[in-house]
């Protein structure tokens, strides 16, 4: 690390300790909510607020906000003790790129063909023979910012995407690193992502050599499923290093919006996209993978300083985005809306996963969770627990793992993820046993709930025609028929001496417009189409038309 940036570290951890006070936020002074949440009448907002995301990944609640106190997080501290600390929030999926696609259309992954990890493949670690393609939801489903956006938000995303499907040429005005709310023309409302990268689990690895922004004798607690030799702590520090250097990135952002004079007409979401980078924590169904801090800080900091332990998910932030922004869920979406204009009345009981194949290494595995039990149902329990993937091996505490299982000096508690088959079943009380680690799947005490869940994740699959039970290849075949993806329709333009009009023969397509200077240009900004335009003398219209998991139109041009 270079002297300037020693400097900038040292720094930071003297405003850390000076500012550590806020740590506070939410492990001890929050009052707590009911679990029916806030009701409408409880929020006074604008009738069109701003909505900032601020996206972490790989992150568990590693946070003072939520009674680990291990690291200072001054920003994080000071946005939970002037908001809302969510204790009871889940992913849909451990693992990012199906995780993203539920939160981009408030659908399960594997009810719209997302479950596997990265389905559009990456050579390194995409598995033989087969051909990567795209999720494809039903007809009609949209990107939930298109539909902000069709609402007059100015939506941007920088920069992370990474949604299973490619995005529509309809679904951001920016989406970019240079994407930021400041980049809009005029004073409409905004949406816009911020995504944190440095929490990712390669970073574990990739800064291994930097300099620690937390003392390297820092005593921390290691899970009892990892090991705790000098490489295990050493990686367990570079994850709580990292943490500090991400609070500090989120600060940038909420200074820019106190700079701007908006941090009071503005909703601010920061949660991450799934649990920690840590092995046994990333892609698997324990709390460890699921279970993922969020805090919601609104205008004014109403409801400051409370908690809430309402059952949520990652499929209901698409319909709470738009029910805060006035607009009205889609039937079609999963999720429910939590917050804003539409929230129904009782909230949800379970939250539901699913974990598939992740990258070359295929499992089938659902979870069904109440306020404290976790039902795991393991579709192919004649396989190992432990699934080998090659890119998590470039992470010490993993290689440590494999150090300490080959020697055979593995805790009993670490073994546990290298049994040679699965239960067909595991049963967790998360109140007593937090880590996950005592199956009581075979305690009599325990059959009434085992079996409510158990038909709760029945229900569930029935439901949303569960995806990933067939094999992917038959399911790639139902997509894209003999490997070809299919490709929308051209938008048919007709127009009269006033006006224009766009339509386009694909079920559930969107069509995006422009007016270029000359024939072949596109522009900058797809806008969206909904209704008869007037013609725009001296330019010409462009459009093409898109729908997610397809080959968007060709560009048809009007002079």
């Amino acid at each position: 690390m270079s002297m300037s940036k020693a400097g900038s570290a040292l720094r930071y951890l003297l405003v850390s300790l000076i500012f550590g006070m806020f740590s506070i936020g939410c492990s001890e002074h929050h009052n707590e909510q009911n679990n029916s949440g806030i009701t409408p009448d409880e929020l006074s907002l604008p009738e069109q607020p701003n909505i900032v995301w601020l996206v972490v990944e790989d992150l568990s609640p590693y946070l003072p906000s939520f009674g680990d106190s291990t690291v200072r997080t001054p920003n994080l501290s000071r946005l939970a003790k002037e908001g809302i600390c969510y204790d009871r929030f889940f992913a849909s999926a451990p693992v990012c790129a199906p995780a993203r696609a539920s939160i981009a259309t408030g659908m399960y992954p594997t009810h719209i063909a997302a479950g596997h990890m990265r389905t559009g493949g990456n050579p390194k670690y995409f598995p033989e023979g087969v051909t990567p393609y795209e999720a494809m939801p039903p007809a009609g489903v949209k990107m939930m910012s298109e539909w902000l956006r069709r609402q007059g938000y100015y939506c941007t995303n920088n920069s992370k995407e990474d949604y299973q499907f490619q995005k529509t040429v309809t679904a951001w005005d920016e989406s970019s690193k240079q994407a930021h709310w400041r980049n809009r023309a005029s004073e409409q409302p905004f949406f816009s992502i911020f995504n944190f990268t440095v929490t990712h689990e390669s970073q574990i690895w990739a800064k291994s050599e930097d300099s620690l922004m937390v003392d390297p004798r820092l005593p921390v607690d290691v899970p009892p499923y990892l090991p705790d030799t000098e490489i295990g702590r050493n990686d367990v520090r570079r994850m709580y290093s990292n943490i500090v250097e991400m609070d500090r990135q989120v600060g940038e952002i909420l200074d820019q919006l106190e700079e701007d004079g908006l941090l009071e007409e503005t909703i601010i979401f920061w949660y991450s996209d799934h649990g920690g980078p840590l092995p046994r924590q990333k892609r698997l169904l324990y709390d460890s993978g699921l279970h993922v801090p969020m805090i919601i800080r609104f205008p004014n900091k109403q409801h400051a300083g409370t908690r809430n332990r309402e059952m949520l998910s990652f499929i209901d932030l698409a319909p709470t985005a738009l029910s805060l922004a006035g607009i009205a869920p889609k039937k079609y979406m999963d999720g429910i809306d939590f917050l804003g204009e539409y929230k129904p009345a009782e909230s949800k009981k379970y939250i539901h996963a699913a974990a598939d194949r992740f990258d070359a290494a295929y499992d089938k595995n659902r979870a069904v969770r109440d306020q404290r039990y976790k039902y795991i149902k393991y579709y192919e329990p004649e396989k190992p627990m432990f699934l080998h993937v090659k890119y998590r091996d470039q992470m010490p505490i993993m290689q440590e793992l494999y150090r300490l299982r080959d020697a055979q000096k593995l805790t009993p508690a670490q073994a546990l993820w290298f049994r040679d088959h699965k239960p067909t079943i595991e049963f967790f009380d998360t109140e007593n046993d937090p880590h996950e680690i005592n199956n009581v799947a075979n305690d009599p005490a325990h059959a009434e709930k085992i079996e409510e869940l158990s038909k709760e994740c029945d229900r569930w699959l029935k439901a949303i025609n569960d995806t990933g039970l067939r094999e992917e290849s038959a399911l790639i075949e139902s997509l894209w028929p003999n490997g070809k993806q299919p490709k929308v329709e051209e938008p048919d333009i007709k127009h009269t001496a006033t006006e224009i009009t766009l339509d386009c023969n694909t079920p559930g397509a969107s069509i995006g417009y422009g007016w270029v200077s000359d024939k072949g240009q596109l522009p900058e900004i797809w806008q969206i189409y909904d209704g008869p335009m007037e013609i725009n003398e001296g330019l010409t219209l462009v459009a093409r038309a898109d729908r997610i998991g397809y080959i968007p139109s060709n560009a048809v041009y009007l002079k």
